[in-house]
Formats: C-alpha cells, sequence, structure tokens
C-alpha cells in the first residue's frame, strides 16, 4: 500500500463512490463500443492513442492504484505493467505491442471496476482507500473525455450518449465586460475542503489580483469567425514568433475543423459529419496560438490564472471562496453543460442559473478556457503517488480552466487546472477575454 502525506479529506458515501467508479468505466466502454477493427487500432498520430491500448490502460490503472497498491492483488493480464503503464511505453510502441482481444480488453477494464469497488463495498472505506478509488474514477473520466478528442480528430460517427435539450439563450443578455474588484485572495485547493484533490491544486496560498474586466462570456464562433473574414491569420502583427512559426508550418487559415464552401457559408466537422456554423456558440478547437492572435487583434488579452480564479471563485479579502461559480452545490444541467450534454458547446447566453455573482456565465463547461499562465507547481509543491501527472508538465504547457461539455461534473471545480501545449487544437479548448 502506498503511503504519502495523505491530506484531510471530507467523508464520502460508500454507495457513491462505487456508483461512480463503475459509471466512470462504463462510459469508456459506451464511448468505444461501436469502434470496429481499424478504429480499434487507428492511425499513428501523435495526438491520440490506439483504443485498443488505451481502454486496456485505463484497466490497468484503475486496477494498479486499487487492487494491487491497496489488497496487494495480482494482475488480472500477463505482464500488463509492460503493456499499459504510459510512463514507460513510448507513444509509438503502443501500436507494435501485442495486446489481449478488443472484448477481453474492454473486459478486464470493467471486472477490475467491479472488483474494486466490491471490496469497497465490503466496509466504510478508510481514508486511503477513497483517495485511490476516487483516482482511478477520475483518471478514468479523463479518458472518456480523451475518446471524445480521438472520435472527433479521426473523424468517427457521433458517439450514442444520453443528452439533454439544448438550453435557450437568455432573452436580451449581450455579451459585455463584467468588472472584478480584484484583492487579495487564495489561489488554488483549501487543506480540508474537497474530498480529493490533485497535486497541482495544492496547496492554497494568497495572490494578489490588481482590479480587471472580464468577459461574462466565452468568445463564440461568431466573433471568431470575425478575426477569420478580417485576415487575422495573415496579419503577422497579431501572432507570437512561436505562434506565427506554428501557423505557417501548418498554413493555417481558419479553426482547424473549418471550412468555407463556394457560397460563402462556413460549415464546422462534427465527428464525421458538416454542419453550419452556429454563431453564438463557444468556439472550441482553437489553440493557444490562436486564442492569444484574436486577443491581439481584438484589442483584448487572455486572462491569467489567478484572475480566472478569482472571477469564478471570488474570495477577495476575506470572501467566502465559492467551489462553483454559482455557489457550493453541484453541477446541474440548468448550471452548467457538462456530461456530455448536447454533444457540443451550447450559445454562450444560456445557463444564466450558472452565473457568478458578479455575472460572469459558462466558467464551468461548455469549453474548456484558455489562460495566459503556464503550468507550473505551486509553492511547496509535493508529487502525490500518481508522480507522473503534473510534474513532467511544469514546462512547456498553458493552464486551461473550466471544463468542456465533455467533461464530468464530478471531475471539475473552480480550482481544477488542466494543461496542454499551446499547439493543441484536437481538445475542447475556446477561452474568454479581458479588457487589455
Amino acid at each position: 500500500m502506498s503511503a504519502f502525506d495523505l491530506p484531510p479529506a471530507p467523508p464520502r458515501r460508500t454507495d457513491d463512490l462505487v456508483a461512480e467508479a463503475l459509471d466512470s468505466v462504463e462510459t469508456v466502454l459506451a464511448l468505444t463500443a461501436d469502434f470496429d477493427a481499424r478504429q480499434q487500432q487507428g492511425p499513428m498520430i501523435p495526438i491520440v492513442n490506439p483504443a485498443l491500448w488505451e481502454v486496456g490502460h485505463v484497466g490497468w490503472f484503475f486496477e494498479k492504484w486499487t487492487l494491487r497498491n491497496l489488497y496487494e492483488a495480482q494482475s488480472m493480464v500477463p505482464h500488463s505493467d509492460a503493456l499499459y503503464d504510459s510512463a514507460a511505453i513510448a507513444h509509438d510502441t503502443r501500436w507494435r505491442l501485442s495486446f489481449p482481444s478488443w472484448e477481453e480488453t474492454r473486459a478486464f477494464a470493467q471486472k477490475v471496476a467491479r472488483d474494486a469497488t466490491g471490496r469497497l463495498g465490503q466496509s466504510e472505506p478508510d481514508a486511503l482507500e477513497q483517495y485511490f478509488i476516487q483516482l482511478a474514477t477520475l483518471h478514468t473520466d479523463m479518458h472518456a473525455e480523451a475518446f471524445t478528442y480521438t472520435r472527433q480528430t479521426l473523424g468517427f460517427s457521433e458517439p450514442t450518449l444520453p443528452s439533454t435539450a439544448t438550453p435557450s439563450p437568455q432573452p436580451g443578455f449581450e455579451p459585455h465586460d463584467v468588472a472584478i474588484p480584484g484583492g487579495t485572495f487564495t489561489l488554488g485547493a483549501v487543506e480540508g475542503e474537497l474530498p480529493f484533490v490533485f497535486d497541482n491544486e495544492k496547496w492554497g496560498h494568497e495572490v494578489r489580483v490588481e482590479p480587471f474586466a472580464i468577459a461574462a462570456t466565452a468568445v463564440s464562433n461568431g466573433e471568431f469567425l470575425r478575426f477569420v473574414e478580417s485576415g487575422g491569420y495573415r496579419d503577422r502583427s497579431c501572432w507570437t514568433d512561436e505562434g506565427w512559426w506554428w501557423k505557417q508550418a501548418l498554413g493555417a487559415q481558419h479553426p482547424v475543423y473549418w471550412r468555407r464552401e463556394s457560397d460563402g457559408r462556413w460549415l464546422a466537422r462534427r465527428y464525421d459529419a458538416w454542419v453550419p456554423i452556429d454563431p453564438h456558440a463557444a468556439i472550441i478547437h482553437v489553440n493557444w496560438h490562436e486564442a492569444n492572435a484574436y486577443c491581439a487583434w481584438a484589442g483584448r488579452r487572455l486572462p491569467t490564472e489567478p484572475e480566472w480564479e478569482l472571477a469564478a471563485a471570488g474570495g477577495a479579502d476575506g470572501a467566502p471562496k465559492r467551489r462553483y461559480p454559482w455557489g457550493d452545490e453541484p453541477p446541474s444541467p440548468e448550471r452548467a453543460n457538462l456530461d456530455f450534454r448536447g454533444q457540443g458547446t451550447v450559445d454562450v447566453r444560456a445557463l444564466p442559473a450558472g452565473d457568478t455573482p458578479l455575472g460572469c456565465r459558462q466558467m464551468v463547461g461548455n469549453a474548456w478556457e484558455w489562460t495566459a499562465t503556464e503550468f507550473g507547481p505551486y509553492p511547496g509543491f509535493v508529487a502525490d503517488p500518481y508522480k507522473e501527472y503534473s510534474a513532467p508538465a511544469f514546462s512547456g504547457h498553458k493552464v486551461l480552466r473550466g471544463g468542456a461539455w465533455s467533461t464530468r461534473s464530478r471531475l471539475i471545480r473552480n480550482t481544477w487546472r488542466n494543461f496542454y501545449t499551446p499547439d493543441r487544437r484536437d481538445v475542447m479548448c475556446g477561452f474568454r477575454t479581458c479588457a487589455a
């Protein structure tokens, strides 16, 4: 069993931990249930994994940190570390190894989750059991979201998942700036308040943020289209040196999944279908370079990570800090576009119930939001047992916040930090801007 400085955390109900763990694996299986032999392997490209390997990796990780770590069980798959350990197996090698069959791999992931939760259900979980079952569950949730990226990147069909009706925009609402007074607040997670935190959220520390103004809404497709049609992708002055090099190398002239028809209409590829761009939906699949170039064109800027968290969570100068933008109540369909609802971004004017007290909308859900900040450790950082999660990315990555429509609601909160290299466009990434 791993021994580490386990942070204090509120206890969770066993039934909830079991239900979440089983749901996480079943969602991965549902997102890959229709894959044929070609799709199970997929092409060797840097931004996706072969599905046959990735489903096995989900089962391996779950087994490693629960059954093997907590209960000293043997792996169900011989030599599983040599097949599925992402820290040890080079990306390209994942296409060359000999794995169990697709059916055996899926059964392995499912059985691991059932066996681990079966052990958990025999008694009230202790603190280590609670920590590691949540780690395994949330890791699985991240891979579920990654499978939506894979399906989009490779042009597979839209997955069949439960969805809800598309929320309507608030009548009369127009995008505007929200003034944030600034002040000193606690950036990061506060010890003992959350049932689970990742190491990169630890621990909350005081930072000073000057007053600023942030857009009430994320940038929409229609707003970004004006940048495209005004020649923003050809205007060198909008781009950093690195961004311009990236754009020139790829020949990018617009977002990766957009195309212009001969009649002037713009379409976007949604999985394997081309559909008209919704001008009011939040833009996704733009990388940090594109977001930053838009800001330069618009006379705006990206928020820093502390600015984003202060706008979402509040807490300046002794005021209470919120777990979610609207308060401490968990996400619901009326507040946030999460949990694969609608299979895409919704109108940036919708979901007023999720507003912050000052009026920032959809700061959780819909689209991940790039910030100006390089991903790095908070003061006093110590890696948790899953050492390969945060520390290897402490160079060359930008922070994203807020989650997307493909993010699980049990994973996201105001302090949660995502991170990607600034060239990634396959992720469900958008952004909001600040007054310069």
